[in-house]
């Protein structure tokens, strides 16, 4: 889905399809120590504990800046999409998502969307739904 105004943050795409904050999976890109992207989804409502993070993966995570973000992943912050990155990311997906029948994630864009369950993400991306968040 596409829309006239901007869908960047969760709160502001909760709102403009009529969903709740925690149905928002938000795409936050980080870097490890080796440059190797790692891709978070979260809640739209959770905030990511970057330790609890890091030790999933067993090493240390930094935010990625939006030169990186957009190197790494063909995205910009705010339309971030869970699949189609230019270097395959290791992904980690709030274990919250898990209890949700659907959620929505950046389509590419700051302004569009698409639907899925919490199982098509697990599929889609090869992540595992891990306890990340604060």
């Amino acid at each position: 889905m596409e829309f006239e105004h901007s869908t960047r943050r969760a709160a502001e795409a909760a709102k403009a399809i009529g969903c709740e904050v925690r149905q928002i999976a938000k795409s936050l890109v980080f870097r490890q120590a080796d440059e190797r992207p790692v891709l978070i989804i979260a809640c739209g409502d959770n905030r990511v504990d970057e330790q609890k993070a890091a030790a999933v993966i067993g090493n240390e995570l930094y935010r990625a800046d939006a030169d990186f973000v957009k190197l790494n992943s063909g995205f910009s912050i705010g339309g971030v999409a869970p699949v189609g990155h230019r270097v395959p990311p290791i992904v980690i997906l709030d274990h919250h998502l898990r209890y949700l029948d659907t959620i929505w994630a950046a389509a590419g864009t700051p302004n569009s969307v698409f639907c899925l369950t919490p199982e098509q993400l697990m599929d889609l991306t090869g992540g595992s739904f891990e306890e990340i968040s604060e």
